[in-house]
């Protein structure tokens, strides 16, 4: 995958209706400060983009990113933000929910997880909604620069086994800072828009 043309094209807060897409749509999921943003940007070869921040919960809307006018990629709110009120945290999730309901162009969701810690309570939510909802999510372990080498196979292991995650689920260990993991994603998604085109 080549990228040359990346724009932000629509942003949908908790009362926008949901664009009419006429491309393939790609979502990314996860949680607050799981490093999406910074994921994006690497992916789009941009540096601000997707903007991050120090503060988690930066991203409340869903933001559709035009990709070389081939597909959409969907940056989803990030879950989990502790200091949301309990309120914001419903509009969040329930927007959330309409897209993955209604999009009628959605091919796949990637579900961010840090490769250093345990899924987390909302992380076994997200994951199992998506599974419910008939979605076989790819799994980016966020975060790879942070543990040595050394641990990353018992780490991804630890994430399939948390989750129980289904069979010949992929998880890719990915890090902004080094770009690794970048080209794997690259190829997974050229695939799905291979098999949306045919």
């Amino acid at each position: 995958m080549v990228i040359k043309n990346v724009s932000l094209e629509t942003v949908c807060g908790i009362t926008s209706r949901l664009p009419d897409s006429r491309l393939p749509e790609i979502a990314f999921a996860g949680r607050s400060n799981v490093g999406k943003s910074s994921l994006i940007n690497v992916l789009m070869n941009r540096k601000s983009l997707a903007r991050t921040s120090s503060q988690p919960g930066k991203t409340q809307t869903i933001n559709f990113y035009n990709i070389n006018d081939t597909f959409y990629l969907v940056d989803l709110p990030g879950y989990g933000y502790t200091n949301a009120s309990e309120s914001v945290k419903i509009q969040w999730g329930k927007m959330v929910e309409k897209y993955l309901h209604q999009s009628k162009k959605l091919q796949r969701i990637f579900l961010l997880l840090d490769i250093r810690h345990e899924p987390s309570k909302n992380d076994h939510i997200m994951y199992d909604w998506m599974i419910k909802s008939g979605y076989q999510p790819i799994i980016i372990a966020t975060k790879l620069d942070k543990i040595n080498r050394s641990q990353i196979q018992k780490q991804t292991n630890l994430i399939r086994t948390a989750l129980k995650v289904r069979e010949g689920t992929e998880i890719i260990p990915f890090s902004a800072k080094t770009k690794q993991g970048k080209d794997e994603i690259y190829e997974i998604l050229d695939h799905i828009l291979d098999t949306a085109e045919s």
